[in-house]
């Protein structure tokens, strides 16, 4: 499957993939966020992915990653 684009839809909040097959694929960002532990900064960070890296975002919902990056940048600390 080749991908055209990949967006941000901010109307329906979600990541509309469309590929050069005709196919269009949206994932609710809502449905997918629902059930992972988050904390103020992560919430930012997975926001500031769906808008800015939408195919990112994508790769780790699709792969079942998602929680595990969170994980990560909570774990991100400035010294």
């Amino acid at each position: 499957m080749n991908i055209i684009y990949t967006e941000y839809n901010k109307h329906h909040n979600s990541i509309d993939i469309a590929t050069t097959a005709g196919y269009l694929l949206r994932i609710d960002c809502w449905e997918t966020e629902k059930d992972l532990k988050t904390t103020p900064r992560s919430e930012c960070a997975l926001n500031a992915l769906a808008i800015d890296g939408p195919l990112e975002y994508a790769r780790l919902y699709l792969e079942g990653n998602m929680q595990m990056w969170i994980d990560a940048e909570d774990s991100l600390e400035l010294w």
